[in-house]
């Protein structure tokens, strides 16, 4: 959102012509690869905000770390997204802004049934237990996400 913010205050207040519009979202690795590929004159109209996916394991390897007292170098990140492009999102080489890969593998939600499946494992007899929540509470707007 700031990013946006401060678009608007340059192109409104500051009365900065240069200023790109409208700004897409870049959440998506496929959108962005499509629009690197088939259309570069509209990268500078994408947001710079990273997606979920490696702002989640960014703010791990940083603040989380930091606040635990672990060595980055030992916590291993694993998104499990349902799009195979996310896989290709975590070895983009800009995604290591803190010294270390923000998520260090990807694996897709069918690629996850089936090692559930494989190992025999049938979740309704699963035990009941509570997420991990490493920030406190969670308020459940991530299913927001996945619509």
């Amino acid at each position: 959102g700031t990013e946006l913010l401060h678009r608007l205050k340059k192109a409104l207040v500051d009365k900065d012509t240069s200023v790109k519009f409208p700004q897409f979202t870049s959440c998506s690795p496929g959108w962005v690869k499509f629009i690197e590929h088939f259309y570069p004159e509209y990268l500078d109209y994408l947001s710079t905000a990273k997606s979920p996916q490696q702002m989640f394991g960014a703010v791990i390897k940083t603040f989380y770390a930091q606040e635990t007292g672990i060595n980055p170098a030992d916590i291993v990140t694993v998104a499990l997204m349902p799009c195979s492009a996310k896989k290709f999102e975590c070895n983009r080489p800009e995604m290591d802004s803190s010294g270390f890969k923000d998520v260090d593998y990807g694996l897709t939600t069918r690629e996850m049934a089936q090692m559930i499946k494989e190992a025999g494992i049938h979740l309704p007899e699963m035990p009941k237990s509570h997420f991990d929540d490493p920030f406190g509470d969670a308020s459940g707007a991530g299913l927001i996400f996945g619509a």
